[in-house]
């Protein structure tokens, strides 16, 4: 999974946990909310990976520009 995807999964999978959390709060359910925080914080973790394969690349790349000599 390419870096993009891992953020646009991640954001996805945050917004809908926190849907879910929002519901089960309204409805008493402590399932769904439990089910919503596990939710989120994987999509938190899926943005943060994302991010990293932008540093990693990032800096790949500059390495091979200063091999190079650019």
């Amino acid at each position: 999974m390419g870096s993009t995807e891992d953020k646009v999964t991640g954001t996805a999978n945050d917004a809908v946990g926190n849907v879910k959390q929002t519901i089960g709060k309204a409805t008493d359910n402590e399932e769904m909310e439990t089910e919503g925080k596990a939710q989120e914080a994987k999509g938190e973790a899926q943005k943060s990976l994302g991010h990293a394969k932008d540093t990693v690349g990032n800096a790949l790349g500059n390495m091979g520009d200063s091999i190079k000599g650019n």
